[in-house]
């Protein structure tokens, strides 16, 4: 359990109880859309076990591991340059 977790926010908080508005914070996550990486411990594990229905979970493999999913590379749009999210919103600037 030495991992990572990458959280990405997929709900609102709105009309959620305080607790659930607080751990979804205590995550890292402030909007629909954003994503942090943290450790994947038991205690974050509870965190997002709380909030399950706020998130989605996907583990990521340690850079030393030399696991061959690891390696391989990720298929879909995200495996794409310059596919980042934005915070600031909007369309993409056009490379002139």
């Amino acid at each position: 359990m030495a991992g990572r977790l990458r959280v990405t926010q997929v709900k609102s908080t709105i009309s959620h109880i305080a607790r659930n508005r607080a751990t979804v914070r205590a995550l890292g996550l402030h909007r629909i859309g954003d994503v942090s990486v943290v450790t994947d411990n038991e205690a974050t594990r509870g965190m997002v076990r709380q909030v399950r229905f706020l998130v989605e979970v996907e583990e990521i493999a340690d850079k030393g591991a030399t696991d061959t999913a690891a390696s391989e590379p990720s298929a879909g749009p995200s495996a794409e340059p310059g596919s980042a999210r934005r915070r600031s919103g909007g369309r993409p600037k056009e490379n002139a």
